[in-house]
Parts: C-alpha cells; structure tokens; sequence
C-alpha cells in the first residue's frame, strides 16, 4: 500500500530538521572548542577538513548506493552516522584532541553528505507527485532546526552547558526524529534495477555529466552552498575574530543568519511560483553577494549585523532551487540530482580549509572575497535554471514551478 503523500512530506520535514538541529550545535560551541583544542584559526581549518571528507565520501558514495538500495537505507545509515557524530565531537574536544573532533565531523559530513543527497531525490520525487513546490520548505526545515539549534547553542554559551554533554543531548534528539520519520519513507524511490542498468550501459546515449546546462547548474549548487557553508562553517569566529563580538553574540548572529535563511525559504515556494526559478536565483545571489561584501569591507558592528540577514536571506532559496532544476533538466532525475549535488558539495571540500589559510595569513573578514566571488558568478549561470521548453504530451512529466 502506498504511503500518503502528506506522512511523506513530515518524514522529510523531520529528517531535514536533524542535521539542521545538529550543524547549528557544533557552530554555535566553535569558539568554545577551538579554545579547548588550543588550535590557532589555520589549524582549525585542518579540523574542518575532516568536514569536507566526509562530506565528499557521503556525496560519491549516495548517487550509486541510492540506485542499487533506493533512499530508504541510505536516509538511515547517513541519519544515524549524524546521531553518532555529535557525542564523538564533543568528546574530542573535551579531551582536547583535534583528531578526535575531525573525525566526528567526518563522520558528520558522511552522514549529511549521503543522507542529503538521498533525502533530496526523495523530495524531488514529492514535488512531482504532488506538482507544486516543495523542495524550498523542505529546506527551510533543515534552516529552522539550524534556528532552534542555534537557540540552544547560544543558552548553552551562555551558562557554560558542558560542549560533550550538549552534543550528546543533540544525538539523542535526533535519534528519536529519526525512528519516527524512518517508517513514512517508502522503499524503492530512485532504485535503478540490475536488468535497468544493464539497459542503459547497453543503450548509447549522453552521458548526463555532458549536459552543458545541468553542468551550469551544478556550478550554482556550488556557488551557493559555498555562501552557506561559509557562514556554517565560520560566521561565529568571523563576528568574533572580525567584528569583535564575544563567543555568546557570535552565536546569536549566526542564530539570525539561520533565521533568514528559515523565512527565505517557507516564503520562497509562492514567490518562485509568481517571479520563476532563475529571476529569483538571481536576486538570491545579489543579495548574498551584497551580504558578504558588507561582512568583508565594512568595520561596523551595526553592518555586520544587517548584512547577516542579506547573506541569509540570498543564501535560502539558490541550494533547494538549483536541485529542483538539476531534477526536471532531463532524464534519469535521481543522476541528476547526485551529479548537482556532487558539484555542489565541492564547496565543502575546499572551503573550509581555503578560508582557514587565507584568515590566518589576512584575516577571516577579507577570506571572504572568495565565496563572493563565487557567488557573483551564479548569478550569471542563474538563466541555465529556467525550465526547458518541452512538448505538451511530454510536460506532465517536468515539474515547472512558474504556475
């Protein structure tokens, strides 16, 4: 018997509220763990790393597992290596061991990697069932749990909660979103049968990874989640080591970073279906754009804090909109979604420790010319996001968000 498409739709709310719950954790306590490892702003760029690892293992390894299993196994094994992560973190840096804590954010990215990628086939599979958008509330779940997780982040800062002991809690916590959600997520979605690969390797044909316009948007999955990955990553330590804030406020303006994420993306459903996916993905990039310069180029506490809301604001919708196009660009969805998202998550492989070398020799404030940079770009690949002109006995089949 089919599952509902609504009992879907929560399931995946709630799996994309964990990793959001858990990222915002361990960026809010950064400034608390770079000081118990003692490690200087080029050292915690190695510890990062172990992010960006795990993150492109995660990412490699999900295209082909989802095809051969469906998304169901690859959600639970990459929810459960998230769960697992966050007590392994808080321990290494309780016990001041780097290592320890790169290897709890390997298994983080791992875990968010792979579990994103099958999660957002998944979704992609929603939204054209149900034939409206879905993919930007999807990840405005994900953003609101990085709200309430900052939330708590910034309580815990303020009261010195023990960092293990938070992590930890954090775990739990996810671990019951994930046994409630894990049942309303159908088996088989994006399973590609052996008799079906064999079929495709024997049909010659072009390779997605050719598709000049499905490579486009891949580079604005890039782009964008460089300037969101950027702010996960460093925002707390840019308003301390940049701005001057103390480690509470660092985490409350990335606590409003993710909060303009949250409301960009519930609020970007109707005004993509009103304006299109590539006017919007380009005024997303601007406004991220104009965030991060304003961060980088101006010395004003009061600035910082407006353009945070920028960032957000234009880092919400450029992710899940640039997935959705990767998704109805041609055949074989699922690939194309996992090519996107490969791209994409290459930003997580270099950003963190780029950004890390360049603070330490010119300060994190002006590091931030690179994911301006590369924003800017996106906004010039945004038109490759518009929907194809298709047949009328064809359209039925691609999802076109301008309704």
């Amino acid at each position: 018997m089919p599952i509902p498409l609504r009992r879907r739709r929560w399931a995946l709310y709630a799996l994309f509220l964990l990793p959001g719950l858990s990222v915002s954790a361990w960026v809010t306590r950064t400034p608390v763990v770079r000081d118990l490892l003692e490690v200087s702003t080029a050292q915690m760029g190695m510890v990062l790393f172990g992010l960006s690892v795990g993150s492109m293992i995660g990412i490699l390894s999900s295209g082909p597992l989802v095809m051969r299993w469906g998304t169901r196994p690859v959600v639970l094994v990459g929810s459960s290596l998230i769960v697992l992560a966050m007590p392994t973190i808080g321990l290494g840096a309780m016990a001041g061991l780097p290592v320890l804590v790169a290897l709890g954010l390997a298994l983080f990215g791992a875990g968010m990697g792979g579990g994103e990628v099958a999660m957002n086939i998944e979704g992609a599979d929603v939204e054209r069932i149900g034939g409206r958008p879905f993919l930007p509330a999807l990840h405005g779940c994900f953003s609101l749990g990085t709200v309430i997780g900052a939330g708590l982040g910034i309580l815990a800062n303020a009261v010195r909660f023990p960092v293990a002991a938070h992590l930890s809690l954090t775990g739990a916590l996810g671990a019951v979103l994930l046994i409630w959600a894990l049942r309303s997520i159908p088996a088989g979605t994006g399973l590609v049968s052996s008799q079906q690969r064999t079929e495709q390797a024997a049909t010659p044909g072009p390779a997605i990874w050719k598709d000049t316009r499905l490579l486009f948007i891949g580079g604005i999955v890039l782009a964008m989640a460089l300037a969101e990955g950027t702010a996960t990553d460093w925002l707390p330590l840019v308003m301390v080591d940049g701005h001057g804030f103390g480690a509470t406020m660092g985490a409350s303006v990335f606590a409003l970073f993710a909060a303009s994420m949250t409301v960009g993306r519930f609020a970007g459903g109707p005004i993509v279906a009103r304006a299109g996916r590539a006017r919007v993905l380009m005024v997303s990039a601007l406004f991220a754009a104009a965030g991060l310069a304003l961060i980088s180029f101006v010395d004003s506490q009061g600035v910082a804090v407006a353009a945070v809301i920028l960032w957000g604001l234009g880092a919400s919708l450029g992710f899940p909109l640039a997935l959705s196009a990767a998704g109805d660009s041609g055949a074989n969805p699922a690939g194309r979604v996992a090519l996107a998202s490969t791209i994409g998550y290459l930003a997580f492989l270099v950003g963190p420790p780029t950004l890390g070398f360049l603070g330490e020799h010119i300060g994190l404030r002006l590091a931030l010319v690179v994911p301006l940079a590369v924003v800017l770009v996106a906004v010039f690949l945004a038109p490759s996001t518009a929907p194809r002109s298709i047949p009328d006995e064809d359209r039925s089949e691609e999802f076109e968000p301008v309704r």
